[in-house]
């Protein structure tokens, strides 16, 4: 009988982990790339398999084991049941991405997804579940998906010792990266609002409402792309012009979907749901990959 169902069992693992849900984080693995001095290409490729394919994954999967959402998540629309199989996966991913960190690219940078792995476990673990707190949950989730996942980047595929990070060229994009996940995050949530009341979890949207969040976004878009801007005319100022250009073609499709459908949502509360969240991540994470990876392309061609 056992048999049977395990088949069951993984195949329910492996739609929990999921894994095309990495295309929405990407963007800033490139954003760290496109900014590398002196790129180690081995380094790179190493840390882009792990987060993408086995940290952002496990935290997914502790997650959902914590979650148990009945109804549509990030990336599954509608999620199986899950099992202590998940609980053990998350873990032994987490593991697993640590020590080929240390042998394979550094100490330093397996201690940051250390930290990183515990920091989302904190996020959803039942005795801490920082996803009940509106506040601390949008700043954990957009300090370490977004600046800290940039600098743990740079300064593994840029062989910088730690302590020279604390210098505007890394800090201004790490907070460009987190300030762009604060807009974003918080849209995430907005389909979720009747599950989360359920378990008690106060996210940022569910306290602001939806045309609220929409109007938070919108703000904080704004401002990290002023963000991006002085980062530009700081740091490279002959190619300010060129690049930002870059960012609004790339970027129009984005503000295109998200103002029509704040329009439609403003009319019909339930143009809030799961189809059109997946359709704005989708085009939000296409479109800053694309910029990002072109940035990277101009550096070294």
């Amino acid at each position: 009988m056992l048999k049977k169902y395990q088949p069951i069992l993984m195949k329910n693992t492996i739609l929990h982990l999921r894994l095309p849900f990495s295309l929405f984080l990407m963007p800033f693995f490139w954003f760290a790339l496109s900014q590398a001095q002196n790129l180690h290409w081995q380094t790179a490729l190493i840390i882009f398999v792990l987060l993408h394919i086995f940290i952002y994954p496990a935290s997914n999967a502790y997650n959902s084991y914590y979650d148990k959402d009945e109804g549509s998540i990030g990336g599954l629309e509608n999620p199986p049941p899950v099992d202590k199989n998940l609980y053990y996966t998350a873990w032994a991913m987490d593991i697993i991405a640590t020590v080929i960190a240390y042998f394979f690219v550094s100490p330093t940078f397996a201690g940051a997804i250390f930290i990183y792995g515990l920091i989302s476990k904190a996020y959803s673990y039942d005795k801490i579940r920082l996803k009940k707190y509106p506040i601390i949950s949008w700043l954990t989730v957009a300090i370490f998906q977004g600046g800290f996942v940039y600098l743990s980047v740079i300064q593994a595929v840029d062989n910088i010792i730690p302590s020279a990070l604390f210098q505007q060229k890394h800090l201004l994009p790490a907070l460009v990266s987190t300030l762009t996940l604060m807009g974003f995050y918080p849209m995430t949530q907005i389909y979720q609002h009747q599950e989360d009341a359920k378990r008690g979890d106060l996210t940022l949207s569910r306290m602001l409402g939806i045309r609220g969040t929409f109007l938070f976004t919108m703000t904080t878009f704004i401002i990290s792309t002023f963000s991006l801007l002085y980062f530009f005319i700081t740091l490279s100022p002959t190619t300010a012009t060129q690049d930002m250009g870059l960012y609004f073609i790339f970027t129009f499709p984005v503000i295109l979907f998200f103002l029509n459908w704040f329009y439609k949502t403003y009319k019909n509360a339930q143009e809030a749901n799961f189809k059109n969240t997946m359709l704005l991540n989708l085009i939000g994470s296409l479109s800053l990959n694309g910029f990002f990876i072109l940035l990277f392309l101009k550096k070294v061609l």
